[in-house]
């Protein structure tokens, strides 16, 4: 499962980051590491950006970002 799968409220850990290049130093650099614990904050109306918690911060990601960001749900 993806992040951008993800409903505001559901909880999961990164089990993988498909970015490549730039695109995937970023996102390490924002804190989106594989083990971390991520949660769906909110979504836009039209699903692009999402607003995700991380690391005790919030950051809002591109649907396309999201979408490279595989996740295992936890309950």
């Amino acid at each position: 499962m993806n992040l951008a799968k993800l409903r505001p409220g559901e909880k999961g850990r990164i089990t993988a980051i498909g970015a490549i290049g730039p695109l995937k130093r970023r996102l390490m650099d924002m804190g989106v590491l594989v083990g971390e614990e991520v949660r769906v904050i909110k979504i836009a109306p039209l699903g692009d950006p999402i607003e995700v918690s991380i690391k005790n911060y919030n950051l809002s990601l591109r649907k396309n970002e999201a979408e490279g960001i595989a996740v295992e749900v936890m309950a």
